[in-house]
């Protein structure tokens, strides 16, 4: 059985060659079609006639998307750079393209390579090739890259509510913040495809939205860690920023394999990057067998199957709440299990009133408890002052009002997202070992 093998080689001395080679029948493969141009490439893969496509690098268009689609169609694809390029073998590795082969290879190398990779089960993982990581500061990266691939990977964090405002990007906002106050560096990407507010909750301008420049540079495969540390903006010392898109029309910047490969440096530039995630987890299913189609919460959907922790945001009324016991079961039902742990539920502007007589925590841990399943709730107290002061003057809940409950509620969750002991249970280690320190 032979493999049906489609090319888009531009040198046509090279392409004169290998078709030559690969056609003598006895290789195992079939070239079934030679192909112009990158759209004449991708709809060739899209019926289903190929299995592997042989492609040069310096083909034009030819990034991280049009291998999504590839991928798609079950195309495997095997690259071919001018011999000696390691400057395109490099940019090739960073798009995540295992099969790279200089132009003059042998037909027998380019057969076994086109053998392996259509014998790989599944979709190829992003890679993240080795770059640089300062451990002190988020730029002027310039650590040696033997180096850099035996430094720790960071966490994802992702932070969802559903529709409603339940103050998702408060939490995520506050979280990036106190995870850095406790000594932890934090990067935080607004990922909101319906408009991203985290630049003007802290009072940054957002005229180049740092996640469209980085998603940019991630697609043609031209994104490392210095890049994106020069496209994220420092907020306080261990924490910065990756700006959102503001404009609700500019979702289609943010593609779910461009997202997958930004969060890919980020976990390299940050030991915690928290995710501010749209609140929409529907699949498009009018588009599912159109290929080529973006999907508005692919990326959502994609930072929430990357994440390693999801945090679930609602608000404590009775309509907030009924959305969120909903958007849970959508929750589980839209991202695997595999994909991460059991979601943090958070429910925040807990108040007396809002939910009837009683205390207003034991009724939402009950309703919830009850009707979504939730053994355990973390709350955040409604401080309308505290939350109105730090909006209004570009800063943290850490900044602007320390003494906050809102704020030493979010402190707790933070501690509790970065896997360090909550800054009371620090005061009290540090003080039996005589030693004492701010919080």
């Amino acid at each position: 059985m032979t493999i049906p093998v489609i090319t888009a080689v531009t040198d046509p001395h090279w392409e004169a060659a290998l078709i030559a080679a690969l056609d003598r029948g006895e290789t195992g493969v079939t070239v079934v079609r030679r192909c112009v141009d990158l759209a004449d490439l991708l709809a060739v893969a899209s019926t289903g006639t190929a299995r592997a496509a042989v492609v040069s690098a310096d083909l034009r268009g030819f990034d991280r998307d049009a291998l999504a689609r590839l991928a798609v169609a079950s195309v495997a694809a095997v690259v071919l750079v001018p011999p000696g390029d390691e400057a395109a073998e490099r940019r090739l590795r960073q798009l995540g393209v295992e099969d790279v082969l200089p132009a003059d290879a042998s037909p027998a190398a380019i057969v076994a390579a086109v053998t392996a990779a259509t014998g790989r089960a599944g979709n190829r993982p992003v890679h993240d090739y080795p770059d640089a990581r300062d451990p002190a500061a988020f730029a002027g990266v310039v650590e040696d890259e033997l180096s850099a691939s035996a430094q720790p990977v960071g966490r994802v964090v992702a932070v969802w509510g559903p529709t409603g405002a339940p103050g998702r990007t408060t939490v995520a906002v506050a979280l990036a913040a106190e995870i850095a106050g406790l000594g932890t560096r934090s990067l935080l990407v607004d990922a909101d495809v319906y408009g991203g507010v985290v630049a003007q909750a802290l009072g940054l301008l957002d005229e180049s939205p740092g996640i469209a420049a980085a998603a940019r540079l991630a697609t043609s495969g031209s994104l490392d860690t210095a890049a994106l540390a020069e496209l994220s903006r420092q907020v306080d010392p261990g924490f910065a920023v990756l700006t959102g898109i503001a404009r609700a029309d500019r979702w289609p910047e943010l593609r779910p394999s461009a997202l997958e490969a930004v969060l890919a440096v980020a976990r390299r530039l940050a030991d915690v990057v928290v995710v501010d995630c749209g609140f929409a987890l529907e699949q498009d299913e009018e588009l599912a067998y159109d290929t080529a189609a973006p999907r508005r919460n692919g990326a959502t959907l994609a930072v929430l199957a990357d994440a390693d922790q999801m945090v679930a945001v609602g608000s404590a009324d009775p309509i907030s709440l009924q959305r969120l016991v909903r958007g849970l079961a959508d929750l589980r039902e839209a991202v695997p299990t595999s994909a991460g742990a059991t979601p943090t539920v958070v429910v925040n502007r807990l108040r007396a009133g809002a939910v009837g007589g009683g205390d207003p925590a034991e009724q939402v841990a009950a309703a919830l408890r009850r009707y979504a399943g939730v053994g355990t709730v973390r709350f955040v107290p409604h401080d309308v002052a505290a939350c109105d002061a730090a909006l209004a003057t570009g800063r943290t809940l850490r900044e602007a009002a320390p003494s906050s409950p809102a704020r030493l509620a979010l402190r707790d969750l933070a501690a509790s997202v970065a896997g360090v002991a909550p800054p009371a249970r620090r005061r009290r280690l540090l003080a039996a070992a005589g030693r004492s320190t701010p919080v």
